[in-house]
């Protein structure tokens, strides 16, 4: 899907990282949130605290998730999976953009 309908975003933005990654918190009618946001060309540490899911909207990125050695790659059209209570690295070339489904 291409777009969200019927939904309310907050207009703070959620800035992390001093401005490498950049989000906005999207609610739906149902009580689920989302975040749609951006992450720039960076090497960055995501700690979790509830189950989330990564989906790669534009770009590429890295990922090495907690208790892993290898990295993964993902781009536009993938997704993965983090445990709740858990951390990923990840490592962007080019500007990502991508929606953080939680729960």
């Amino acid at each position: 899907m291409s777009q969200f309908d019927e939904v309310s975003v907050v207009k703070k933005a959620n800035v992390y990282f001093d401005g490498k990654c950049v989000s906005h918190t999207v609610l739906f009618p149902n009580g689920t949130r989302k975040t749609i946001g951006v992450i720039f060309p960076s090497s960055l540490t995501f700690q979790t605290a509830a189950p989330e899911i990564m989906e790669i909207i534009g770009g590429v990125c890295h990922v090495r998730q907690a208790g892993e050695s290898e990295w993964t790659t993902y781009q536009a059209g993938d997704s993965f999976k983090v445990p709740g209570d858990s951390r990923f690295d990840i490592e962007t070339v080019e500007m990502l953009d991508y929606v953080c489904h939680f729960g």
